[in-house]
């Protein structure tokens, strides 16, 4: 066909049936997802877990006795398992979708000698793509011709900086390239930001760089996070836990009833009662409500585990641009030229820029310039007569301003390629020389600046013009003003940070210096990870703590490093590059302003702010949910202790039953809403972010705690199960010995979760200092069933129990007291060895 848009080549395209023949021969050019399991598979799936064992058998049971609800509320545990076992098998889909969403739907090639727009599925190799600013280019093409052609492969590299492209000869073609990323391709998913080009595709669908990383996220598996893991544990402890009481029960009934129907009843009915049931519903509210706290404070969960997995990261893999700096470049210093000052620097380098610029470096300069007091408007105000467009090869641009009448030069570009263009005598030259490596060592991009006055000509190019140098500029992404404090935050607690950055290891050292990243001075560069084994990167990671010009794949194999050595990684990301890793890691966080579409689908966790200090509050708030969860469950554990206890022992005593299962129903509802409202809303402990991260292989239920649960279970279980015996065997009512051992159990269970708050802070301090609104409420009614079943005829008939007087009532608090509150004591013990 003819020329068109300027171009010079002639070209014609693939034909028609070229065209067919290469589709069918390479392909459509899409990601095809893996086949889907059915719907059928997928329940099989779910039944196999010991958690819908559990909850299915206690459902039929609870159907069994004629407990509809509770029936009931079992079902819907299972329903919601089921549903998080569709929504993990959907996720690798999702992000294959999104993947999908990157590229351009429709694009113009060159075909039959005409221009045509198609589809992007239907590009195929060998077509000739025509791409303009602002298009998503939709696969792996080699550049023919072009004008200006720069394109933002941020979602790909990391960098934000413009990659001007060029045409390489088939010579230049041929040989191996230092980067991995060709200055002659230009790669599907990224974007056109200025110019345009001809480009012949060489890769389309899974072959090109971003359908890689797509079947590098399929191939990454699906990982129970280590709070699932326990849970599995706990729920098999809970269910052999209801198989010995059930049977215990059972033969203890039938030994003095002779009844097999009601042994076999007896011992379901209180061997469900005592199971401590609550295991699931305190992990699922907690990791619910921890994930809706996190929202409003900048961090979308969208995997619940995901809340407690952040409270034991050990390492935090981050990107240096706009995660732990500004994402904003600024100008950090300037080296004027002899008779030149500051402000004159700033002029000519402003006048070297567009007068509505893209680059962030050309925006810095602008803001610079209106910062010390000069007004945009009038730096450009005289008419532009030429201009000399920047271009990779020269690293340089300028332009021709009408200034007093006279034809004036403002350029800028690298130093190699504005200084040789200048006048200068060796000693400047030198004395610039030790400007540029001085600026440089401290991490900063420098610019040279220089003019020229009263042009008599324009040349064609601006290497052919000669300057007069006006100074150097040091330009960076500076860190966030709270970066510094919160990497003392994590160096408190025991968190390692690791700088992840497509940047130069200089610029990557010097931000790690002055935010405080240890073992700054060590760095690795993609060029030395792609000739590095894995066994030696396993033991480089262990105190390399910045990754300098890294390819997509690398991330992949740092944080498998990382998580082979023990570590519990959370990796941040926001291109497509980081997609495989943020799904890889333990933890991923992609960042909500920046991030691409894929990065949040592959992600756990979305930082809707872009800020580290928001990474580093969420890792505490993840602790102290743990820390929460175990405190509840240590609670539950020691409020079924005594329950089961008097339980088993009254009719093996032939003591009349001390609680009925109306006793037990009201306890649950005691215990139900303190260990899920009252223990979630527990503030952090004060050392919460002075603690090292937990161990990876910690169980949630530890011997300690074990330990502590038995002996605070069995003084409680004494002091009512005794109280009951005395009033009994003194002459009193059965229902009046029975209430005064429900109030024991319940002011009991009220004064552990002021005591059990902490292990070093004593409970009249956490009374004090715990001024919850919804806490007191709940404590509130709890008081007020406690005197309703103790006081009020009806009830008392229902639930049988009898009034007291005014002095046992207070001798049962009393009780109660000295049950609980013993633990003070061995608090102050610990505090005096510490």
């Amino acid at each position: 066909m003819s020329k068109f848009f300027g171009f010079k080549g002639d070209y014609s395209g693939l034909t028609d049936n070229q065209a067919m023949e290469n589709q069918i021969k390479y392909g459509m050019n899409e990601l095809s997802p893996e086949k889907k399991k059915n719907l059928f598979i997928r329940i099989l799936g779910v039944f196999k877990e010991p958690m819908f064992i559990l909850l299915f058998c206690t459902a039929i049971i609870y159907f069994f006795l004629g407990e509809a609800r509770d029936g009931i509320i079992m079902l819907c545990f299972v329903t919601f398992m089921t549903g998080i076992s569709f929504i993990q098998e959907w996720r690798t889909d999702k992000t294959l979708e999104a993947l999908k969403e990157l590229a351009s739907p429709r694009i113009r090639v060159v075909r039959n000698n005409r221009i045509i727009n198609i589809e992007s599925k239907e590009i195929t190799i060998n077509d000739l793509m025509i791409l303009e600013e602002g298009e998503k280019i939709p696969a792996d093409a080699r550049i023919i011709e072009m004008f200006d052609f720069g394109v933002d492969e941020s979602s790909l590299t990391g960098e934000s900086e413009i990659v001007w492209k060029k045409v390489c000869s088939d010579n230049d073609v041929n040989k191996i390239s230092e980067d991995f990323w060709r200055k002659d391709v230009c790669y599907a998913g990224t974007t056109v930001i200025q110019g345009s080009a001809i480009a012949k595709v060489i890769s389309i669908g899974r072959d090109t760089q971003y359908g890689k990383i797509g079947l590098d996220i399929q191939g990454v598996p699906e990982r129970p996070t280590p709070l699932e893991k326990q849970t599995r544990h706990l729920v098999k402890i809970c269910a052999l836990i209801g198989l010995g009481f059930f049977i215990l029960v059972s033969l203890i009934t039938l030994i003095h009833t002779g009844s097999i129907v009601d042994s076999i009843l007896s011992g379901i009915t209180l061997a469900m009662a005592m199971i401590p049931e609550e295991f699931p519903v305190v992990l699922t509210v907690f990791l619910a409500m921890g994930a809706w706290r996190l929202a409003k404070k900048n961090s979308l969960v969208r995997k619940m585990p995901s809340v407690e997995t952040l409270g034991s990261v050990s390492v935090l893999c981050v990107d240096k641009t706009g995660t732990l700096t500004k994402n904003q470049m600024t100008v950090k210093e300037t080296c004027p030229h002899n008779g030149f000052d500051a402000n004159e620097l700033g002029y000519w380098a402003a006048l070297a820029c567009e007068t509505e610029p893209y680059d962030p470096m050309e925006k810095a300069i602008l803001n610079y310039i209106e910062n010390n007091g000069s007004d945009k408007e009038d730096v450009f105000k005289n008419p532009l007569l030429f201009e000399y467009s920047f271009s990779s090869d020269t690293k340089m641009m300028g332009h021709v301003w009408s200034i007093e009448n006279s034809a004036t030069l403002a350029a800028k570009g690298s130093p190699e390629s504005i200084l040789p263009l200048c006048c200068l005598t060796k000693e400047a030259t030198d004395n610039v020389a030790e400007q540029q490596t001085r600026l440089a060592s401290k991490g900063y991009r420098v610019i040279a600046v220089a003019r020229s006055i009263d042009m008599k000509e324009y040349p064609d190019t601006l290497k052919e013009c000669k300057l007069d140098f006006v100074g150097l500029i040091g330009l960076q992404d500076p860190p966030r003003d709270e970066v510094l404090e919160s990497i003392k935050v994590c160096k408190s607690a025991g968190l390692r940070v690791v700088m992840i950055t497509g940047d130069n290891g200089i610029t990557a050292q010097s931000i790690a210096r002055e935010i405080g990243i240890s073992h700054s001075s060590n760095v690795i560069t993609g060029p030395e990870l792609e000739l590095m084994p894995d066994e030696v990167l396993l033991d480089k990671v262990k105190d390399t703590n910045i990754f300098a010009r890294v390819m997509p794949r690398h991330k992949m194999r740092i944080v498998k490093a990382l998580r082979d050595n023990g570590e519990i990684v959370a990796m941040t990301g926001d291109g497509v590059n980081d997609a495989p890793a943020l799904k890889y890691a333990d933890i991923g966080i992609a960042m909500g302003k920046r991030g691409t579409g894929v990065a949040k689908e592959a992600s756990d966790m979305i930082l809707l702010d872009d800020n580290f200090t928001t990474i580093v509050e969420s890792v505490g708030d993840g602790r102290r949910i743990y820390d929460n969860i175990r405190k509840a469950i240590e609670y539950i554990l020691v409020i079924h202790i005594p329950i089961a206890l008097i339980a088993l022992l009254a009719p093996l005593l032939h003591m009349p039953l001390v609680l009925l299962p109306v006793n037990v129903v009201l306890l649950e509802l005691i215990i139900d809403p303190t260990c899920s409202i009252v223990f979630e809303r527990l503030p952090a402990e004060k050392d919460i972010m002075h603690r090292k991260p937990r161990s990876n292989n910690e169980a949630l239920i530890t011997g300690s705690l074990i330990l502590k649960s038995i002996l605070q279970g069995l003084i409680i279980f004494a002091a009512a199960f005794g109280a009951f015996t005395y009033f009994f065997k003194s002459g009193a009512g059965e229902p009046e010995a029975r209430t005064f051992a429900v109030l024991v159990l319940g002011i009991s269970n009220l004064l552990l979760v002021y005591i059990n708050q902490s292990d070093t802070e004593f409970a009249f301090r956490n009374m004090v200092n715990f001024k919850d609104k919804v806490v007191i409420t709940v404590n509130s009614i709890i008081i007020a069933v406690l005197i309703i079943i103790t006081y009020v005829p009806t009830i008392n008939g229902i639930v049988q129990t009898a009034p007291l007087s005014a002095k046992n009532f207070l001798f049962a608090i009393a009780v109660s007291v000295v049950a609980t509150m013993w633990w003070e004591i061995v608090k102050l013990i610990k505090r005096r060895k510490i």
